[in-house]
């Protein structure tokens, strides 16, 4: 009978540590903790072993968050972490018994945050990202663009928006020598930006002044908060082969414009920002589609316009990758009043090209003949309102054709009695034409329908 139960016994020990042992191996290890601050942002990165559930709570006075990990276990220690910049003034930690892992993280400010886990990639394993968006205490209200009056006696500056590309845990591409682009593209920008400052009638706005990252959509919105004229993205090429080289000017393509305007037109009810300076949420589809195309049409034009000049200078301190402007759908190209070019200012996987970006010389022969070729741009299309000449080209022209839009198409809406040729009589404009404008089948109309009646 003991013999039995020492068997039982050493049966079921065995069974209880084997358990453990596939426990403790699905069990997620926190490996590190990154973070990055802006000046309106906080990123924290939780470095994992495996992917892993979580839940994120907000709690107020004081302010805090916290993190609650499923199945983890955190291996590594967070006291390393500076806190002297950002919404985090400090974090807090536990393993807890239930196998969760508690992080607090004690708050400067209130925030907004929210959470998503990222996928392993060529760099970085399983990790939980954790972004804290300061609140902004101020009024919410918001507010339209502020269009001066040609005939202003004070002229203002033209804006120039200057955006490093990457940054924080995206680094962006690497060279043979270890080169980061987020470091190398900062260095150009904060040159150009000197370069700007200098420069009477210009001034330079940073959308990335330091380290930290700012996602594609919030760097057109932070250029679009702050009325940029111009929006220029600075990046670094790469290829895998090597020998590639050669800086390049791109602008948004006719696919990603149309992409573009399909997301201003879906949101456009709960869209407060201007387009033209004409706001899209109290138009029907039509109308506003049509407000949209024409203010991207020209707004390209203008892009297109300040990238040759753009490419050109560069064509004059070193080797270009193509002959002419390059379209693409990048998002940071796709605001639809800001006439924006991404300059791709070499290849960081030329060895070659990698030391002169590294050189704080080229860097400044790059910023200026950016400048160069955005100087030459406003002062052939100067902005009436600013220094240079008035306002720019690309918004006048966005002004007054909308405006003029505005005035030449009515809408029309169906009471009872109407029909289409008295409606066509009444505005002399044909009936087909009045059908084509709201894509009508038949003659048919509907009570209370809005019609868009075209030029007569």
């Amino acid at each position: 009978m003991t013999q039995r139960f020492l068997l039982l016994f050493s049966s079921v020990l065995i069974a209880m540590l084997l358990l453990s042992e596939v426990a403790l191996a699905s069990v997620a290890k926190i490996k590190g903790v990154r973070m990055w601050a802006s000046p309106d942002s906080t990123r924290l990165v939780i470095d994992l072993s495996s992917a892993v559930g979580h839940r994120l709570t907000r709690l107020s006075s004081p302010e805090r968050v916290v993190i609650d990990v499923n199945q983890a276990r955190l291996i590594t220690s967070i006291s390393n972490l500076n806190y002297k910049k950002g919404v985090i003034s400090g974090i807090r930690s536990a393993n807890k018994k239930n196998g969760k892992v508690r992080l607090v993280l004690d708050l400067k400010h209130k925030v907004h945050p929210k959470s998503f886990l990222l996928k392993p990639n060529k760099k970085y394993g399983y990790r939980l990202v954790i972004d804290l968006e300061k609140v902004n205490t101020h009024s919410r209200s918001k507010t339209a663009k502020i269009i001066k009056s040609v005939n202003s006696s004070k002229k203002r500056d033209l804006i120039v928006a200057i955006d490093a590309g990457h940054g924080g845990e995206d680094p962006g591409a690497r060279g043979p020598r270890g080169t980061r682009e987020k470091d190398v593209v900062l260095a150009i920008a904060h040159k150009l930006q000197k370069m700007v400052n200098k420069k009477s009638g210009m001034r330079a706005v940073m959308i990335r002044t330091g380290d930290y990252y700012i996602s594609l959509r919030g760097r057109t919105k932070k250029a679009r908060k702050l009325n940029a004229d111009i929006f220029i993205s600075i990046h670094a090429d790469a290829f895998k082969n090597p020998k590639a080289r050669g800086a390049s000017v791109f602008i948004l393509s006719s696919r990603g414009a149309t992409s573009e305007a399909a997301k201003w037109l879906a949101k456009k009810e709960n869209e407060a920002d201007l387009v033209g300076g004409v706001s899209l949420d109290d138009k029907d589809d039509m109308l506003a589609k049509m407000l949209l195309d024409l203010s991207q049409t020209a707004t390209i034009e203008a892009s297109n316009s300040a990238a040759s000049r753009v490419l050109s200078r560069l064509t004059r301190i070193g080797d270009t990758h193509k002959s002419k402007v390059e379209r693409a759908g990048f998002a940071v190209l796709k605001s639809p009043d800001i006439p924006s070019l991404l300059v791709e200012t070499g290849f960081i996987s030329n060895p070659k090209e990698e030391g002169l970006l590294r050189s704080s010389i080229y860097q400044k022969k790059l910023a200026n003949a950016i400048l160069s070729g955005v100087d030459g741009y406003f002062r052939q299309y100067p902005i009436p309102g600013t220094i240079y000449a008035k306002e720019s080209v690309i918004k006048q022209l966005n002004r007054d054709v909308l405006k003029s839009a505005l005035r030449t198409i009515k809408q029309h809406k169906v009471v009872r009695g109407d029909t289409l040729s008295g409606i066509s009589k009444h505005y002399q404009v044909s009936v087909s034409a009045i059908k084509r404008a709201n894509k009508m089948k038949s003659n048919t109309l509907y009570l209370g329908k809005i019609l868009s009646i075209p030029r007569s």
